[in-house]
């Protein structure tokens, strides 16, 4: 097994450097209120617009736009690779670098491992003791071979069935709070986080159980319940079925993303597969790099209600950097009321298969849904949906693709597609289309709140809760949303972290731009300032929707 720097060192490493000590020794830098400046390293210039900020972990360059933490800086000045970086990062701070070969080599994060697996067979036990939750999955249409191939099991309606097992002594008790398989009171008192639901246990690629979802088994909330950020787990990761999916014989090409656990295990009992599920999370610039190594056609299937019509269009958002290579990217939304469960048990295997072979091309998909949104029998029509296409079409990788969609869309909105193309990449255009709300943009609502978020964290994880943001399908709302939602899994998290956190997503060298960008507000106003911003991104959201739903009415279309 190849080895690794542990994730948890580089966090550690980040924390610990002095990036104003790291820069200043191969940078003349003068102070500048909080910040320090001099001429950047990376371009002439003969006006310092280069800056580095001790405090947020950053440096920055206002010409250039080259940014990062103190791991960036090395790599760009030095003509480091990432390893070589945190090594010679190590060196300076007078640490040695951990390798990670294998969980098996490290005692902590084994021992979370074997507290999972123990809690994994007093689940499965605790199933074929339950007759209710037994009935419950046959009312799901989940047989026994399907219930033991996906280990399925059932957490009973105690406060300490695992804990009471295997929380004996102040190490074990620690271990299961690590673990995420129990929860600590504001008193003190420690008790099992999953109480009366089934359980899903979610495994690596290697079959080894790294958490847990629960769905509950009456009607209570939250109707499902996963594990919390672990050492071993990290829901923006991971994906429910992707090891049961390995262990079928042969290879197929393509792979179904759904987005909840029974969908996963009813589809692939009737002989759907693969197929995985996203854990109550958007899909993620990791869960995008893990399909497209693997299949060469990945389908992304969604209910056909607003919540699932939102999280097709956010998973569009994030697909976009891949279009275009040799993955093709597919989309299905499912008639309203149904759910890949409820659909393949009601009609049959042979009937969603063809539902599959009929999934919407990205490239279709995106038109589609931007003709949802515009009158195109009127110029004011025409120019929006260019307006409206433009900042994804940005996000495209340059090439045929880029080229075959932009001349889809000329044909849509009447012009030549070497016109349009010329439009789209104009400076001026650019600049004369404040709507395409793209991070660029130098006052957008967006760029704010993701600004505010990134300087200040701890505010943005305790504020991430606002209801409707999940719809919220404008551009930049995908990285905002996974912004706040690391801020709320890690709380100790910090700016330079953040950025860290998004090295390898498509999005994220825009935070390296924001981290720059001094917030207008302080840490005081921040949690006010952000909860209000995130409330008006909803309003304006519902706002189009009701726009939209009106126009399609008066036009004669959906009104969904």
């Amino acid at each position: 097994m190849s080895s690794r720097i542990p994730q948890s060192f580089i966090n550690e490493l980040i924390g610990r450097a002095d990036i104003l000590e790291l820069v200043g020794g191969r940078v003349a830098l003068k102070k500048a209120g909080s910040s320090y400046k001099g001429l950047c390293p990376f371009h002439d210039e003969k006006t310092p617009s280069f800056s580095v900020s001790p405090d947020k972990g950053f440096y920055h360059c206002f010409g250039c736009h080259a940014g990062g933490n103190a791991i960036d800086f090395l790599m760009e000045h030095d003509h480091m690779t990432f390893p070589e970086a945190v090594e010679d990062l190590a060196a300076m701070l007078g640490i040695e670098v951990p390798v990670d070969r294998g969980y098996e080599d490290r005692g902590e994060t084994q021992g979370l491992l074997e507290a999972l697996v123990q809690a994994d067979r007093i689940y499965r036990r605790a199933l074929r003791d339950s007759p209710a939750a037994q009935d419950y999955l046959k009312r799901r249409g989940i047989d026994g071979a399907a219930a033991q191939r996906f280990a399925i099991g059932y957490a009973p309606d105690a406060w300490d069935t695992v804990f009471g097992a295997l929380g004996r002594g102040e190490a074990q008790a620690k271990l299961l709070l690590q673990s995420g398989l129990a929860v600590k009171s504001d008193k003190g008192h420690q008790y099992d986080r999953f109480r009366d639901r089934i359980m899903f246990p979610i495994r690596d690629r290697r079959g080894k159980v790294i958490g847990f979802g629960g769905r509950m088994l009456g009607d209570g909330e939250p109707k499902y319940l996963n594990s919390p950020e672990t050492p071993l787990f990290h829901k923006g990761r991971a994906l429910y079925g992707l090891f049961e999916a390995h262990q079928r014989p042969g290879h197929r090409d393509e792979i179904l993303v759904v987005e909840g656990y029974l969908d996963v295990v009813c589809l692939a009992q009737h002989g759907i597969e693969p197929v995985v599920a996203t854990l109550g999370t958007a899909t993620s610039t990791d869960h995008l790099r893990q399909l497209t190594r693997l299949y060469k056609r990945v389908v992304f299937c969604f209910d056909g209600d607003r919540a699932g019509r939102a999280a097709a269009w956010r998973a569009l958002e994030t697909a976009l950097p891949y279009a275009g290579s040799q993955v093709e990217l597919s989309f299905l939304l499912l008639p309203d009321g149904e759910d890949p469960d409820s659909l393949v048990r009601s009609r049959g295997a042979d009937a969603f298969r063809d539902l599959l072979q009929r999934a919407t091309p990205l490239s279709n998909f995106l038109l589609d849904e931007l003709r949802e949104q515009v009158d195109l029998g009127s110029a004011d029509g025409r120019s929006k949906i260019v307006a409206l296409a433009r900042p994804l079409l940005e996000r495209l990788p340059r090439g045929v693709y880029r080229d075959l969609l932009t001349a889809d869309l000329a044909r849509v909105v009447g012009l030549k597609a070497e016109r349009l193309g010329a439009l789209l990449d104009s400076p001026l255009e650019r600049r004369a289309t404040p709507d395409a709300g793209t991070l660029q943009l130098k006052s957008t609502l967006i760029r704010k709140t993701i600004t505010l978020a990134l300087h200040f964290p701890a505010v943005a994880g305790s504020v991430s809760d606002v209801e409707g943001f999940e719809d919220v399908d404008q551009p930049g709302a995908s990285l905002l949303r996974q912004v706040l939602e690391a801020a709320r899994d890690n709380p100790e998290i910090t700016p330079a972290h953040l950025v860290e956190r998004f090295r390898d997503d498509p999005e994220g060298r825009y935070l390296h731009r924001l981290a720059a960008d001094v917030p207008l507000d302080d840490e005081q106003a921040a949690p006010e300032v952000l909860r209000d911003s995130l409330e008006r991104l909803v309003r304006e959201q519902q706002r189009r929707n009701t726009v939209r739903a009106l126009k399609n009415h008066a036009l004669g279309g959906r009104s969904d």
